[in-house]
C-alpha cells in the first residue's frame, strides 16, 4: 500500500506535494481539515499521512492526530508546522508522529521522509503479521481442565524471571509452552533462542551453548557466538536437558550459578543476562539416581516445574485440536478445509495417541494432503494402530518409567530392523540425532548389532 494523504488548508501545498509524490510513484489523496482526515482514514487505508499542525478551521493536527492514535490508525504520520518549536516536536513524538518537518518545505527532504515512513510501515506491518502466524503456529489448544489450569500457570510464571523446568512426553507440546512463557515475558520483544541437546552432536554441544574463540578446535577458522551470548537480555530454551554430558553439565551450573562463562578456547569471561526455559521428556530424578544427572544443576533449573499432561489424558481436546489441524493445513496448503464426521471423531478420541499431540498433527496434515473428500468418515482415516493392546499390557510394569523404558525399546528394536540393523538410518526415520540413539540403545541395553 503506497497511498498518501496530505492534510494542509493550503490549496497550494497540497498541490505541489501531490504532483511531487505522484511523480515517485505514490497514490495522493488531499484535505483540507483534521475532520476530513478523520473521515478520509474511515473510509480507506493510508501507509502514510503528511498532517499541518496549524489548519484553518476546526480541530487542529495535533488533537488529529491523537484521535488518530485513539481510533487504532497505524498509518505512519509526518507533522507539518511554518511555526515549529520543540515543544511541539516533542509532543507531536509522543503522541506517535513518525517525524517533524517544518515549512517551507524542502521537496526533496519530505520525499525521502515519506518513503523512510511507508517503508518503515510496510516493515512493522510485515513483522506484525509474522508474529500473527507464529502465534496461530504455536497457539495451545484446548479447553480440558488440565490446559485450563496450565494457561494460568503460565499468566502467573510467565512476568518473572524465574528458571522453568518442562517435563513431559515426547510431542505434548513443551515447546509451546516455552514460547508461551517468552510470550507473555517481559523479554518477549527479544529472542527466543532455542537448542535441542539430543539433535547435537555430543563434541559440539559446548561450543553451540558457549561458542568457541578461532582456532579452539580443528575447524574453528573463526570466533563463533554460542546460544548464552545470542540469548542476552532473552529467553534460551534448552530442550532435553537430560542428554547433556557430565562436562557440559558442570559448565552449565557454573554459568546459571554467574551468569557468566568462557567461551571454549578463551580465558575471556563473558557476562550474560539470560533467563534459562529447559525441558525435557526423562524423569531427571531417575538420571540423578543412577548418576548421569548432577542434583545441583536439577535444583538450579527447577526453579518453577511444569508438567504437561499426555494426550490420552486429555482426550476431551481432540475434536478442538482436529479443528485447529484442520484450518492450519488447508491453509497451508491452499485446500478447502474438511470436515470430520462424528464416528471420526470418536474414533480419533478412542486412541492412545502415544506420539501425543504431534502425532494427532501429523494424522491430520495427512488427512488434509491425501484425502480428496471433503467429509472424512472414520473408514478414511490413516491407520491407526491397534491402540487398545498397548495401555493394557502397559500395566503389568511397576513405574510410569519402567513402562516407558519398555516402549522405547520395543520401538527403536522394530526400527533396527525395519533398517537392517543400521542405526544411522533407524535414527534417521526417527528424527533423533545418531549419537542420541546410541545413548538410549545404551541406556535401555539393546547392543548395537540388534535386528
Amino acid at each position: 500500500m503506497r497511498t498518501v494523504l496530505i492534510v494542509d488548508d493550503e490549496p497550494g501545498i497540497r498541490d505541489t506535494l501531490r504532483g511531487v509524490l505522484e511523480d515517485e510513484g505514490f497514490t495522493v489523496k488531499t484535505v483540507a481539515s483534521g475532520e476530513a482526515c478523520l473521515s478520509a482514514v474511515e473510509r480507506e487505508g493510508f501507509a502514510c499521512i503528511l498532517l499541518d499542525i496549524w489548519l484553518g478551521k476546526g480541530i487542529d493536527g495535533l488533537e488529529t492526530l491523537k484521535r488518530l492514535r485513539e481510533n487504532g490508525n497505524d498509518s505512519a504520520v509526518i507533522m507539518i508546522s511554518g511555526h515549529g518549536n520543540i515543544e511541539t516536536a516533542v509532543k507531536s513524538t509522543k503522541l506517535g508522529a513518525f517525524d517533524f518537518i517544518e515549512k517551507p518545505l524542502s521537496l526533496e527532504k519530505t520525499v525521502v521522509t515519506v518513503k523512510n515512513a511507508v517503508r518503515q510501515r510496510e516493515l512493522e506491518r510485515a513483522n506484525r503479521q509474522m508474529i500473527d502466524e507464529l502465534t496461530e503456529k504455536y497457539a495451545m489448544v484446548g479447553e480440558s481442565v488440565a490446559m485450563r489450569a496450565l494457561r494460568k500457570q503460565i499468566a502467573i510464571v510467565a512476568p518473572s524471571d524465574g528458571r522453568v523446568l518442562i517435563s513431559g512426553e515426547s510431542g505434548t507440546g513443551k515447546e509451546l509452552v516455552a514460547r508461551a512463557i517468552h510470550a507473555q515475558s517481559k523479554r518477549k520483544a527479544s529472542p527466543f533462542v532455542e537448542i535441542n541437546s539430543a539433535a547435537i552432536p555430543e563434541d559440539l554441544v559446548e561450543s553451540e551453548l558457549f561458542g568457541h574463540a578461532k582456532g579452539a578446535f580443528s575447524g574453528a577458522m573463526s570466533a563463533k557466538k554460542g546460544k548464552f551470548e545470542i540469548a542476552d537480555g532473552a529467553t534460551l530454551f534448552l530442550d532435553e536437558i537430560g542428554d547433556m554430558s557430565p562436562r557440559v553439565q558442570a559448565k552449565m551450573l557454573r554459568v546459571l550459578e554467574e551468569q557468566r562463562f568462557e567461551p571454549v578456547g578463551s580465558n575471556t569471561p563473558v557476562a550474560v543476562d539470560v533467563r534459562v526455559i529447559s525441558a525435557t521428556n526423562k524423569r531427571l530424578e531417575d538420571l540423578i539416581e543412577n548418576g548421569n544427572f548432577r542434583h545441583d544443576l536439577f535444583y538450579r533449573l527447577n526453579v518453577i516445574p511444569f508438567q504437561i499432561p499426555p494426550l490420552r489424558e486429555r482426550l476431551e481436546d481432540v475434536p478442538v485440536l482436529v479443528e485447529h489441524f484442520i484450518q492450519r493445513f488447508s491453509k497451508d496448503y491452499g485446500k478447502k478445509p474438511k470436515t470430520f464426521s462424528d464416528d471420526a471423531i470418536e474414533t480419533l478420541q478412542k486412541h492412545q495417541w502415544f506420539g501425543n499431540v504431534r502425532e494427532l498433527k501429523n494424522t491430520i496434515e495427512r488427512v488434509v494432503i491425501m484425502s480428496s473428500k471433503t467429509k472424512i468418515a472414520a473408514s478414511d482415516l490413516p491407520d491407526l494402530g491397534t491402540s487398545d493392546e498397548k495401555p493394557a499390557s502397559s500395566f503389568r510394569f511397576p513405574s510410569f518409567k519402567a513402562a516407558t523404558d519398555a516402549y522405547h525399546r520395543e520401538f527403536i528394536l522394530h526400527k533396527l530392523a525395519e533398517f537392517d540393523g543400521n542405526v544411522s538410518k533407524a535414527a534417521e526415520e526417527m528424527g533423533v540425532d545418531r549419537s542420541h540413539l546410541y545413548r538410549r540403545m545404551r541406556n535401555l541395553g539393546i547392543d548395537s548389532g540388534s535386528k
